[in-house]
């Protein structure tokens, strides 16, 4: 059993340099972190983007959908920022055979206080867990990314109409 984890950048690997919100994506967070978790799966992680998703286009998403399409195996994790997670998702929907689950944070895993570590724990169990499909892991839930908006007042996922 491998976990593909494909990171795109978005704010889990964000560092910023100053009170302007001055920011850079860094290299991908998710091993230093399934490391410090000692983790006793196996996983494999490929850099595909070091992008804001507020910076993603179409052209994007199909790099992303190529990877994981083409990528052996059926368990796919996906780091992604989460402006534009919900349409990356919906890009994804037409993959059969694989269980992707998208999640990513609303604070850098490199500061004190973020949810980052989190949300990769539930994600991680999520795609061992869920049937094959495309899913999003926020805010401690699993969303179908056809009926879930990001609220950004709450800084949290919602189902739309909730």
């Amino acid at each position: 059993m491998t976990i593909r984890i494909f990171t795109t950048g978005g704010t889990f690997d964000k560092i910023y340099f100053d009170a302007a919100s001055e920011f850079h994506i860094g290299e991908p967070m998710a091993g230093a972190l399934l490391d410090e978790a000692n983790v006793s799966f196996d996983y494999e992680i490929v850099s595909l983007l070091k992008k804001d998703s507020l910076d993603m286009d179409d052209a994007d998403r199909e790099i992303i959908r190529n990877a994981i399409a083409n990528v052996p195996g059926e368990w796919i994790l996906l780091t992604h920022g989460t402006d534009s997670m919900v349409a990356t998702a919906k890009a994804l929907l037409d993959i059969s055979g694989k269980t992707i689950v998208i999640f990513g944070a609303m604070q850098p895993a490199r500061m004190r206080f973020s949810d980052a570590m989190y949300n990769l724990g539930f994600a991680s169990a999520a795609v061992q867990l869920l049937p094959h499909g495309v899913h999003l892991a926020m805010n401690g839930q699993i969303f179908d990314p056809r009926k879930v908006s990001k609220n950004r007042k709450q800084h949290r996922f919602e189902v739309l109409g909730s």
